[in-house]
């Protein structure tokens, strides 16, 4: 990646402005696609993802396996007991170490040519190697990926080093929510939304409820919108409602809707006896899907035909809401008739303070995308 490349990647477009005057960011961050790659290297990769319930790995010896900024990543429980996450890379020819979503497995194994490693990632069996000269198993093993555990959710970060300190991202969220306890809800079930539009332009959407009378008339009938804020902290946003009275699997006026954004791509949609987990993945420049992790404070056979049901129809109803229009924003912003836009001052904090955070790390990729410049100069010698 070289800096040329990026189109409106500049300091005027880069510069923090207050609410009041900042511009919402150029249409080119959204449609040009070397900003596809920018996002999974300096966006997703330095930051806190969302993979699984803690719930899903009891055993030793369980894993989940999913896909983080482009990496194939598996999650296992080892034999002490302690969450162990890896890329699900061999280290022999790049084949993958589990294939399906979930599993259980005493040693994790390739399933291209059969290398076996132990849980805790060194390589234990090479099949037909005996011959191979200057070959040390010890240098073989798998990379290791850092992972946390947070209310019973399960999170790892690529490149912790550039990632702020897990414990600052997550600060203040479940002291907010007390009584209410993530870790006591079970997780149910995982969807996934394709939408054709930018990340960016969901998660503009996710963060502002300006379009929500015109957009959601049927969540418009379970928020009292007018009492609709929104509160913003260093590595996250609150979106909060209470909510009517009336005839919904939501709650009663006495509780309170939280929507939990956390940079860059991860919501908390908490409602009493409730979680949404969602995390939303880049696909390509203009393509982005939704995981939508669903937890409850009880799952019986009578909540599954009464209240989950009844949530889920209603969830995917406004999910199907939001696909829509965002993928008729993404065509306007890839229009010639777009390229900035400005801010409701009231309405869409949440989505400036996304976009700031989102400028950060712009800049800092701008300023590693010059240093590599400089490097790739100083490494061809004078030009001739």
């Amino acid at each position: 990646m070289v800096l040329a490349n990026f189109p409106d990647l500049s300091l005027d477009h880069l510069e923090e402005e207050t609410l009041e005057r900042s511009k919402t960011i150029p249409s080119a961050w959204y449609v040009h696609a070397a900003y596809h790659d920018l996002d999974r290297e300096y966006v997703f990769s330095r930051s806190w993802q969302y993979v699984c319930s803690a719930s899903q790995l009891k055993s030793h010896g369980d894993y989940v396996t999913d896909v983080i900024a482009g990496n194939p990543v598996i999650v296992i429980r080892d034999d002490n007991g302690q969450l162990q996450a890896y890329f699900n890379v061999c280290k022999h020819r790049g084949g993958p170490l589990a294939m399906d979503t979930c599993g259980h497995a005493k040693v994790l194994q390739c399933k291209y040519h059969g290398w076996t490693y132990l849980l805790d990632g060194s390589l234990r069996g090479v099949p037909r190697f005996d011959r191979t000269e200057l070959f040390d198993k010890k240098d073989f093993g798998l990379t290791p990926i850092v992972v946390k555990e947070w209310q019973g959710l399960v999170f790892l970060c690529l490149e912790p080093s550039f990632a702020p300190p897990f414990e600052e991202v997550m600060a203040g969220i479940a002291e907010r929510i007390f009584p209410t306890k993530l870790d006591q809800l079970q997780f149910y079930k995982r969807d996934d939304y394709p939408i054709e539009a930018n990340w960016k332009a969901y998660v503009d959407n996710y963060l502002e409820g300006y379009h929500i009378p015109l957009v959601h008339p049927d969540l418009m009938s379970v928020l009292d919108f007018r009492s609709y804020q929104t509160e913003t902290s260093a590595h996250h946003s609150l979106q909060f409602s209470p909510l009517k009275d009336g005839n919904h699997s939501y709650g009663s006026s006495s509780d309170q809707a939280y929507y939990y954004f956390v940079f860059p791509n991860m919501m908390l949609n908490i409602m009493p006896g409730r979680l949404q987990v969602n995390r939303v993945d880049a696909l390509r420049s203009n393509a982005c899907s939704t995981v939508f992790d669903y937890y409850y404070s009880s799952i019986t056979q009578d909540d599954l035909d009464g209240r989950i049901k009844d949530d889920l129809a209603f969830s995917d109803l406004v999910q199907q809401e939001d696909v829509e229009i965002c993928e008729y924003v993404q065509r306007g912003l890839s229009s010639k008739a777009y390229d900035q836009g400005r801010f409701s001052y009231d309405l869409e904090g949440g989505v400036y303070h996304f976009q700031l955070s989102l400028k950060r790390s712009y800049r800092q990729a701008r300023e590693a995308l010059l240093a590599n410049g400089a490097e790739k100069i100083r490494e061809s010698g004078p030009a001739l």
